[in-house]
């Protein structure tokens, strides 16, 4: 069992990358859903697919969010 309790973890495989999607993810799903917590939607997705896949989503919106944030590389031009 992984550590957001399902058989395969959600998310990327580093504990430490997965640690900073999960606090990126959480603190737009706390502001998002007020009467709901992403601790709740962790917990609920060891029972449920639906939540699974919500879980997945919201992974998904983190790092595309983080990725965002990334500097662009600059491009190379080709010789």
């Amino acid at each position: 069992m992984s550590a957001n309790g399902v058989r395969r973890a959600i998310g990327p495989d580093d504990p430490e990358e997965r640690a900073r999607l999960e606090t990126l993810a959480a603190e737009e799903y706390d502001r998002c859903h007020p009467d709901d917590s992403f601790e709740a939607l962790m917990r609920r997705a060891r029972f449920s697919k639906e939540d699974q896949g919500l879980l997945k989503d919201w992974l998904a919106a983190a790092a595309a969010r983080q990725q965002a944030m990334l500097p662009a590389e600059p491009l190379r031009r080709a010789a």
